[in-house]
């Protein structure tokens, strides 16, 4: 029995991709090439060219890009962060969380549209593949009536193959390009968990790409739903002049035409590739600003004789009023944050020495009493070199009367990019301690631009 056979259909539609009975509504848009879809198209394979070359390109020596989590190391543009590099991180997040709102309060979802992984691959990989296998929207949605076929078969199987592709970029971008060719070249018993981690990816890209598609963009992004907080009245947005449309009325060439612009002949509707109908106003939540509709539109209108732009790039207040303000508060807010953080991350870049030093105390106790009285202060030196050549750090004591080191690595040699600890003991009289403790300083130095001064506190017994 089918247990929603006697379920009441809701009174109007809920999600473009739902319908009222609460079945699933493929969307099958039909493309629309105009002024904007040339501009996606060489904005999306300049995007897909950029992701695939990034983990590939070195400078300096180091990819472009690399987040080793492994080893806590993240590589961008030949800079390496290391966890020491918390506040650097911190200020990169917040300029790149500042600049999402600048940009949504200037250009809206132009993100979405435009730059959006899911959108670019969704609409200039996947689903020209798709058409070019299995035909236009009209076989497509046959398809979808009949069941499965042996065209859609050979579709998935293309799916499967580009997913997995892309599945591997994914992954180079956390294990380097030539770790990750070095595996594609091995059997995957040599590396199980990298191989079930790309296999999992693959199979989430073919699930969301072949499947959910732009349920994606309208169920699983939040961004979307964000955007009535970014966005102001005069943000940019795709909208549909109603004054100027409206009332509508369907295209007779010989008709006197007394009715607005609007000749509704629904290609907004099939062309926008999550379902909605732009004329019903309003920041639509599932819209992604793709302008597919204003192309199909400004098609339209050239063919019947009316100017361009019944359904354009505008703003809430323009439509309204025909008037838009671009200065307003919270673009200077914005501006004014993204330039002080952007400011205080180039200072931090530029002053960030060469090495990186951590010491720590030596594991077990925290000193010892050696057999001639003196007491020994183990410690830990971990040194990671930043530059782009092997380096040799030594390291000695300042100021250090009665104080003795011994260090059986002095200098460490360190490799470029690499890290390297080595231990050290420091020895003194009991007699320099003061209520157990004493403040020292350690120079560490290699000789070419990394000269530093680390203060450290040994411990001791307390004099009586």
């Amino acid at each position: 029995m089918d247990i929603n056979s006697n379920a009441p259909e809701a009174q109007e539609q809920i999600l473009s991709t739902m319908n009222r009975d609460g079945s699933r509504r493929r969307i099958r848009p039909k493309l629309s090439k105009g002024r904007f879809y040339r501009g996606r198209f060489l904005a999306a394979w300049g995007l897909i060219l950029t992701f695939t070359l990034i983990p590939i390109l070195k400078l300096n020596g180091r990819p472009l890009m690399l987040f080793d989590i492994a080893r806590r190391e993240f590589t961008l543009f030949g800079s390496t962060f290391l966890p020491t590099d918390t506040f650097l991180l911190m200020l990169l997040l917040f300029s790149i969380f500042v600049g999402i709102f600048l940009v949504t309060a200037i250009w809206g979802r132009v993100w979405c549209g435009w730059g959006c992984p899911q959108t670019v691959y969704m609409e200039f990989v996947y689903r020209p593949l798709e058409v070019f296998i299995e035909g236009g929207r009209n076989q497509q949605i046959k398809t979808d009536a009949t069941g499965i076929s042996g065209r859609r078969l050979i579709k998935h199987l293309v799916f499967f193959v580009v997913s997995a592709f892309l599945a591997n970029t994914f992954l180079a971008y956390f294990v380097g390009w030539d770790r990750l060719l070095g595996w594609m070249t091995s059997p995957p018993t040599q590396h199980l968990a990298a191989f079930l981690v790309m296999l999992g990816t693959t199979l989430l890209m073919f699930g969301d790409f072949g499947w959910f598609r732009e349920q994606t963009c309208i169920l699983a992004c939040p961004y979307g739903r964000f955007q009535s907080v970014l966005l102001d009245r005069q943000s940019l947005i795709v909208g549909y002049d109603e004054a100027r449309g409206e009332p509508r009325q369907p295209w007779r060439k010989k008709e006197a035409r007394t009715a607005g612009d609007c000749i509704d002949c629904g290609r907004c509707v099939t062309t926008c590739p999550t379902g909605i109908d732009i004329r019903d106003g309003g920041l639509q939540m599932e819209c992604i600003a793709c302008t597919q509709c204003i192309d199909a539109c400004d098609d339209v209108m050239e063919k019947i004789g009316k100017p361009r732009g019944l359904v354009r790039y505008t703003s809430q207040a323009e439509l309204e009023t025909g008037k838009r303000k671009f200065i307003r508060p919270r673009l200077v807010v914005y501006s004014a944050m993204l330039a002080i953080m952007f400011s205080a991350l180039g200072f931090s870049l530029v002053g960030k020495s060469s090495a990186d030093v951590t010491i720590l105390r030596g594991l077990g106790a925290p000193f010892s009493v050696l057999p001639s009285g003196e007491v020994s202060n183990q410690i830990r030196i971990k040194i990671a070199n930043r530059s782009d050549e092997e380096r040799s750090y030594a390291f000695v004591l300042v100021d250090g009367d009665g104080l003795t080191l011994v260090a059986p690595e002095n200098p460490l040699i360190v490799a470029a990019g690499d890290s390297q600890m080595t231990a050290a003991f420091i020895t003194t009289q009991p007699s320099t301690f003061t209520a157990g403790e004493l403040e020292i300083s350690l120079r560490i130095f290699d000789g070419v631009d990394f000269d530093e001064l680390r203060p450290y506190r040994l411990l001791g017994p307390e004099m009586r």
